[in-house]
């Protein structure tokens, strides 16, 4: 299977619900390269997305069992870094805080600014801590 057809492949999973979907590089019998194709799904689209697969790559089986999976809590709060607003991703878990600028946000101010990424993420994030802190 060529990198475009993974590509497109990726992408209809996406659009029909997948969760995630990666790829690992992997060596099958007689020592060919291969890709292992990854999906993590909700049980109710498990067969939306099996059928998918078989139809928009060149496997003629798959595998597939179930994981346990815990998300923390999320929102998205906006802040604005040299006037242009970035949303912010903050998740939660118990007494676990995180904050995740939205990298589209940010690439789009770090192009305008002509400025490097990490520091757009990096203002972004000091906004958020002094909005959590008070």
């Amino acid at each position: 299977m060529t990198g475009e057809i993974a590509g497109y492949a990726m992408e209809k999973l996406f659009e029909q619900g997948a969760l995630d979907v990666f790829y690992t590089p992997i060596y099958m019998k007689k020592n060919r390269p291969a890709l292992k194709l990854t999906v993590l799904c909700k049980e109710t689209q498990k067969d939306k997305l099996q059928k998918s697969i078989l139809k928009h790559t060149t496997t003629i089986g798959l595998r597939s069992y179930k994981v346990d999976r815990i998300c923390m809590n999320r929102e998205f709060i906006t802040v604005k870094v040299k006037g242009h607003k970035i949303d912010v991703k903050v998740v939660n878990y118990d007494d676990i805080v995180k904050y995740m600028p939205e990298y589209e946000d940010c690439k789009k101010v770090a192009k305008e600014m002509d400025l490097p990424i990490q520091n757009i993420y990096q203002k972004a994030i000091k906004k958020m801590q002094k909005i959590v802190e008070g």
